[in-house]
């Protein structure tokens, strides 16, 4: 998450420790009436393998325009490409424009399988950076960011493989890894006003961040950043059938809308734009430090976000009109 907007606003993480509590997945049905079982593909073994990674002190806490970045966009690139999703422009690569060192935004593409429909846009995202080496704990200066954002990273990797097979979206579909989120979300500006300027139809962008462990003692998965901005949340909620979603007062003390890479797309399309979390500043500790590591994340809850979200993200992008609206101020 973005350490420029939380430091700014005083940011004060509790201290608690990481939670072991799991929540067990429910059967649901999809669209087309199959178990949720059978259409996920988010098993805890791949997510820890992609977290594994991005994680290791061989990247060296992925700073934007390092070496340690450059191998987790290789490795996100591979992930795209053995899922037959192709590039959005003439590489996976998309260079910022706006930050001193060459960075990328990490954008994979699938057309939408409606003739009409295809023509709008749904971007799922989340940033891949974090801050690298910083001061060291305990003998250890590499900030891994494990939560933040490889768990959210890997959360969109898995998503990607499961419509890079199934090729199952109406809409067409961009698949973004953000670079440089912890510099002033430099990454996804850059690239929200890319695709404004190229008159993208964009139906909504869905980002996830810091969804490494599962909150306790509430009575949602997840909450999303910008609750009242739109009728995201109570849609997510319906296409579930559970609250899946929900608001976290906390989130508007500290105007996460605004901390993560879903504003810029809000800002440049005003459609809606939103994060989903599990970080509730009570159940980790660790924000940028490096003890932000693999060993603390709960890779069964990371693949329940997944399994849990991919169902109706579909239903989401496959409704026949923009079901998901912002609220009339």
């Amino acid at each position: 998450m973005n350490k420029i907007f939380l430091c700014a606003l005083g940011f004060v993480v509790l201290s608690c420790g990481p939670s072991k509590m799991l929540v067990t997945p429910e059967i649901q049905t999809s669209s087309d009436n199959k178990p949720v079982e059978e259409l996920t593909i988010a098993k805890e073994e791949n997510v820890a393998k992609t977290l594994k990674y991005l994680t290791s002190d061989e990247l060296e806490g992925r700073d934007s325009g390092s070496k340690g970045i450059e191998k987790a966009s290789v490795y996100l690139e591979n992930i795209l490409r053995e899922n037959n999703i192709k590039p959005y422009f003439k590489t996976y690569r998309d260079t910022l424009s706006n930050f001193e060192k060459t960075s990328y935004n990490i954008v994979g593409y699938i057309e939408g399988t409606d003739p009409k429909l295809k023509n709008e846009f749904v971007i799922i995202g989340a940033h891949y950076d974090h801050i690298g080496k910083i001061a060291a704990v305990n003998g250890d200066d590499i900030a891994n960011g494990a939560n933040d954002n490889a768990a959210g990273t890997t959360a969109v990797s898995e998503v990607a493989k499961y419509f890079g097979q199934s090729k199952s979206n109406k809409r067409s579909l961009l698949f973004v890894f953000f670079s440089a989120e912890e510099k002033g979300l430099l990454g996804s500006k850059h690239l929200a006003a890319k695709l404004k300027q190229q008159n993208m139809n964009l139906y909504f962008m869905f980002n996830y961040e810091m969804v490494g462990v599962p909150m306790q003692n509430r009575d949602m998965l997840m909450y999303i950043t910008g609750f009242g901005k739109s009728n995201m949340a109570a849609k997510m909620n319906e296409y579930s059938g559970e609250k899946l979603v929900g608001y976290l007062p906390i989130e508007t003390k500290y105007m996460l809308f605004r901390a993560s890479d879903n504003f810029p797309f809000y800002d440049e399309f005003n459609v809606p734009a939103q994060t989903v979390s599990t970080f509730d500043f009570e159940n980790f500790q660790y924000y940028h430090q490096p003890d932000d590591e693999f060993e603390l994340m709960d890779t069964k809850h990371i693949a329940n976000v997944v399994n849990k979200t991919i169902p109706v993200l579909e239903k989401m992008m496959n409704a026949p009109t923009k079901e998901i609206k912002l609220n009339v101020k």
